[in-house]
């Protein structure tokens, strides 16, 4: 089953799970530690009031610095796609803005993924076609990445609430990948190790 079909039956917790497992795993971008959005996650697992994930929700916005990172220059297009995952999470956990984030989610992370490839890494629309099954000419990241995104909605529908731990181990493992990758991706551009290298696009 395609990315693209497991998104669409998913269920308002798949969806919301796996939102939050994208953006988890896209965190150092945004120059968060690891923990920044275990709330969330915890909202999840408590199954907690709509008004709990809205106000952890809030929390995280505020340590991630929403207002000094909105402004994105064009060639910091992975910083910027994370920022806008952020900024999209729906404070409602309705089944539609969940699936409109999911989905977008989705995308985003697989688009920071392939920008991370290096800078032939073009805008060709492979992100987005793998998802509804190309598997041709996909990196060890992008395919990493879509299978961890796989992995995440499997778990949640074939566990339930019981398959949110597997899922936060899937993205506590993209997390490292990903903070690897941007490490590999400063070093070869001459940059340093502060947050200003993770600016890229």
């Amino acid at each position: 089953m395609s990315l693209v079909e497991l998104i669409a039956q998913a269920d308002g917790r798949g969806l919301a799970v796996s939102g939050l497992a994208c953006l988890d795993r896209c965190v150092p971008l945004l120059g968060g530690d690891d923990e920044v959005l275990r709330p969330l996650w915890g909202s999840l697992a408590e199954d907690a009031a709509a008004g709990d994930w809205a106000e952890r929700l809030e929390q995280a916005r505020g340590k991630l610095d929403m207002v000094a990172g909105g402004a994105q220059e064009e060639a910091e297009e992975s910083v910027a796609l994370a920022h806008r995952m952020l900024a999209a999470a729906p404070a409602e956990r309705s089944a539609a803005g969940l699936g409109a984030w999911a989905d977008s989610c989705s995308l985003a992370a697989l688009r920071i993924h392939r920008l991370l490839d290096g800078p032939a890494a073009e805008d060709d629309g492979l992100a987005g076609r793998c998802r509804e099954g190309a598997a041709e000419d996909l990196s060890p990241l992008l395919a990493a990445e879509l299978r961890r995104q796989t992995t995440v909605l499997e778990l949640l529908a074939a566990h339930g609430p019981a398959g949110l731990r597997g899922a936060l181990e899937v993205s506590t493992e993209g997390r490292r990948v990903l903070r690897a990758a941007v490490s590999r991706r400063g070093r070869r551009d001459g940059r340093g190790g502060s947050r200003g290298s993770l600016r890229m696009g």
